[in-house]
């Protein structure tokens, strides 16, 4: 039996191939188009391993998807693949409509036409397992109850607005065609191999490079944190038991506001890797500029999943973010080496204009 994974080379999809290899025997296919943020140096440790093959290449080139299911008949398809930066689709947002949109459809116009053509037992077993966010469903007041899965749609950056689209396109295809589909829509992600732009890793590398650790606005966004394994296992688990057509959000029940993870990973690397002159990390804090549209709320509610499925996650915040801070201090070399110079403008572009 075997899987196809797109996006796998990424944060989340990478740290998914890895844990599926590690649990189970069956064959994964790995398709990624290596863009900045898809790193085969994730995948480095399945070198050499037959249950892992890697391919190169768009969800939007539907030849290579057709052939790819053809030669490989897999059970089932989990497309991680995406423009997932929020601050990136601010000032590029037409990457986001041909990878998550453009993307998305031609990818299930692929699979569709693969899945029509399997036998009936084959057509009863196979998955499509779209993997989405909770972004989708907009921002939260402080004292709102937390998405559920039947929140309404109310995106708010070009990212989340392209991501919904997505997940319309996947609902269509199950209703109108009978593809058989899952959906995961997930809170914000950290753990190991997180492209250092996004906040955790961010402030792990700035601090330790003795860099400003630049927060947006006062710092009091709320997101709700899920350790990525725990994330990789609760996908497991959905596609090995998820009801046809249904939508599963997965949580890790740990609402923070920004200003306090910056604090806890602060304090962590007080602990762990003191600055050489005995001050706080908390020093380089500084305040920049909030970005346009920022969403000041999310919280997933997660219980159908546990509910249904007999899904929770394994760490809490506190156990998840020492992992993430170790990690990153015994992989400095995977961080030097995709600090590239087109990554190195990037962050310049984004912080320089919100200095106040």
């Amino acid at each position: 039996m075997t899987i196809l994974v797109t996006g796998g080379a990424g944060f989340i999809g990478a740290n998914f191939v890895l844990d599926w290899v590690a649990h189970s025997d069956e064959a994964v296919i790995n398709l990624d188009k290596l863009t900045y943020a898809g790193n085969l140096e994730n995948l480095a440790g399945l070198d050499g391993n037959a249950q892992h093959i890697f391919v190169r290449g768009d969800i939007a080139d539907g030849a290579l998807i057709e052939r790819l299911l053809a030669e490989h008949q897999p059970r089932a398809v989990l497309n991680f693949a995406a423009e997932s930066h929020v601050d990136r689709s601010i000032h590029g947002p037409e990457d986001f409509i041909q990878t998550n949109i453009v993307g998305t459809f031609r990818l299930l116009e692929s699979v569709r036409a693969y899945w029509k053509g399997l036998g009936s037992a084959a057509q009863q077993a196979f998955r499509f397992l779209h993997v989405s966010t909770d972004e989708v469903y907009g921002s939260l007041a402080k004292d709102d109850p937390a998405f559920t899965e039947e929140h309404q749609y109310e995106p708010n950056s070009p990212y989340s607005a392209s991501k919904a689209a997505s997940d319309h396109l996947v609902r269509a295809y199950h209703h109108t065609y009978g593809l058989p589909v899952l959906t995961t829509n997930c809170s914000n992600n950290y753990g190991p191999y997180h492209f250092p732009e996004k906040l955790i890793p961010l402030m792990i590398v700035n601090a330790l490079a003795g860099k400003a650790l630049p927060i947006y606005g006062d710092g009091q966004q709320v997101r709700d944190w899920l350790y990525v394994k725990d994330h990789c296992s609760a996908i497991r688990r959905v596609l090995e038991a998820g009801t046809v057509g249904e939508v599963y959000n997965v949580g890790g029940w740990n609402e923070k506001p920004n200003l306090e993870i910056v604090h806890t990973v602060c304090a962590l690397l007080d602990e762990l890797r003191p600055r050489a002159d005995g001050k706080a990390y908390q020093e380089q804090i500084t305040y920049v500029a909030d970005r346009p549209g920022h969403d000041r709320r999310y919280a997933i509610d997660a219980r159908k999943l546990e509910r249904d499925l007999g899904w929770k996650p394994a760490q809490t915040f506190e156990t998840g973010i020492r992992k993430t801070v170790q990690w990153y201090l015994e992989n400095q070399a995977w961080v030097s080496n995709i600090q590239s110079g087109a990554y190195l403008e990037w962050v310049e572009k984004n912080y320089a204009e919100r200095v106040q």
